[in-house]
């Protein structure tokens, strides 16, 4: 006999769960690196509040991300997403939800909660596909408390800059055309591991002040290795 989600979820992880919290994420756009060529990252809103949580992605899935937030854009021909999209429907799958529920050094970790005939699956997947699924499917996209809590970057405001921060802040790459390039080497050179953890705090708000979300999202996984 099958188990639904539910009942797997209370069989396997009902002792962790105890002590978690799902928080709904929104999508606040897509932004491209100003330190490396090629990489992207997808910036996720705390729905019901004020942390942004910075995840690092490549141009392909950046790319499906964008055109599924931009409604009107239809590519000529089916993305990779867009396939598992219709081949979904086409055996009456649906993707009710996903979670990211781990972060292991600086990677994030997906699940996909899928129903087909009332019997829901888990399915594990990279962030980005579940993300670009999540968005073809309508469905919400959480993560747990206690990730936010380690990964959630703060946005320092400055009232005097606030048109240039929500400029840069809402500046979303959703035109097809900036994607698509063959990502190029994505190593900067840049080292993180001798700073203090001062030191760290420091250019961790001098990046989220310039909105370098990609930046941050390093400093970030350097001082939750301390």
């Amino acid at each position: 006999m099958k188990l639904d989600f539910h009942q797997k979820i209370s069989t396997l992880y009902l002792p962790i769960l105890r002590i978690m919290s799902l928080v709904k994420l929104s999508i606040k756009g897509i932004s491209y690196s100003q330190t490396q060529n090629g990489a992207y990252a997808l910036i996720l809103n705390e729905v019901d509040g004020e942390r942004k949580l910075p995840i690092v992605i490549g141009a392909f899935e950046a790319q499906s991300i964008a055109i599924a937030l931009e409604k009107e854009i239809k590519p000529p021909r089916p993305l990779t997403h867009d396939l598992f999209k219709n081949f979904a429907e086409r055996f009456d799958i649906v993707v009710k939800q996903v979670i990211i529920h781990k972060l292991v050094d600086g990677v994030f970790y997906s699940s996909i909660i899928c129903e087909r005939d009332k019997i829901e699956e888990i399915i594990d997947a990279r962030t980005s596909d579940a993300i670009a699924l999540a968005l073809r499917f309508n469905a919400p996209i959480f993560t747990y408390k206690n990730i936010l809590d380690k990964a959630g970057i703060y946005l320092k405001a400055n009232p005097q800059d606030a048109n240039k921060d929500s400029q840069e802040i809402d500046d979303v790459l959703s035109n097809p055309e900036t994607f698509g390039h063959e990502e190029e080497s994505n190593q900067s050179g840049e080292t993180y591991s001798k700073h203090s953890l001062q030191e760290l705090n420091e250019l961790l708000d001098q990046a989220v002040s310039h909105e370098d979300y990609e930046k941050a999202a390093k400093i970030r996984d350097e001082i939750s290795k301390r």
